[in-house]
């Protein structure tokens, strides 16, 4: 259990730290990821273009992190608050002119060989957008 809990602080360490080396080096090469009210990719190069594509968009740091995990530590999950700043139109989303933001959000792993093997991601993208673009 706790080196679950580890595996996932030290994920979210290297995402606020922005380090994209340590970040990528944590997955399983066909990790599965569940995108927040989306679809499903697998495979480490797939993360790593969604998350190109997400620091092009979002400049984001997580704040007031639980992470939890079972007993045989082969599952885990985060809640946390994401403090965002908009920073280029993504698209299908209200046009961005950094705009900041804050939101609770949470994820759910699976943990595989001490490697994040699956992560779902959930928050309330409505709460998000009436943030970004309160005229929607």
């Amino acid at each position: 259990m706790q080196q679950a809990i580890e595996l996932i602080q030290k994920y979210y360490q290297a995402f606020n730290d922005g380090d994209m080396e340590t970040f990528l080096s944590l997955l399983t090469d066909d990790v599965v990821h569940d995108i927040n009210q989306g679809g499903r990719e697998q495979g480490k190069a797939a993360f790593a273009e969604f998350m190109k594509k997400m620091n092009h968009h979002y400049k984001e740091q997580l704040v007031d992190m639980v992470v939890m995990a079972n007993a045989d530590g082969s599952r885990g999950a985060a809640e946390f608050v994401v403090l965002g700043e908009y920073l280029n139109t993504d698209e299908g989303l209200p046009e961005a002119n950094g705009q900041t933001y804050r939101l609770p959000a949470g994820a759910f792993f699976e943990i595989r060989d001490g490697k994040v093997a699956r992560i779902t991601n959930y928050y309330n993208l409505g709460d998000w957008i009436a943030q970004v673009d309160p005229q929607a």
